[in-house]
């Protein structure tokens, strides 16, 4: 009964997503062109839009994932609480990456090929944190590469 309800939320809350993201991107591509650019560049009307419904799904997601994360870590340490302190440790382990990605990345300013509003944003803290996100990306994407990996080989000894 639960998992059905669980399949049936979540299945409609996808379809809903993809509806009005497929929505937002046809608003994006089909929308038009603001007029004070028009012939130099291709400046879309709609880029807030596209933007602000990025901003929606990353802030759904992310508080999705620190509710279920916490809930989790819960329901686990009340059962098993060796499973709960694995979460934990897990979690360390993600802020230990972020913090070396942070601290490899590279703060010195990039070239003056930038207008005057993005210069705002081209000291240490800011190309640091870009850094980050890169970096963090790669390494979780080896990750998932070495899991599969691994779970690959480990299904065929496993037979």
């Amino acid at each position: 009964m639960a998992v059905t309800k669980i399949r049936k939320i979540s299945s409609w809350t996808l379809i809903a997503c993809t509806v009005i993201t497929l929505v937002v991107i046809g608003l994006f591509f089909l929308g038009g062109d603001n007029e004070p650019l028009k012939g130099e560049l291709w400046n879309p009307i709609h880029v807030d839009t596209i933007l602000y419904w990025q901003y929606i799904l990353l802030g759904l997601t992310t508080a999705a994932t620190l509710i279920f994360g916490i809930w989790q870590f819960a329901v686990n340490f009340k059962d098993n609480p060796k499973g709960g302190i694995t979460g934990l440790v897990i979690l360390g382990l993600f802020a230990a990456l972020l913090f070396i990605t942070y601290a490899i990345g590279d703060g010195n300013a990039l070239p003056n090929i930038m207008n005057s509003e993005a210069q705002a944003y081209n000291i240490p803290f800011w190309l640091k944190i870009s850094d980050m996100f890169l970096y963090s990306t790669y390494a979780l994407i080896g990750l998932v590469i070495l899991a599969i990996f691994a779970g690959s080989i480990k299904k065929i000894l496993d037979k």
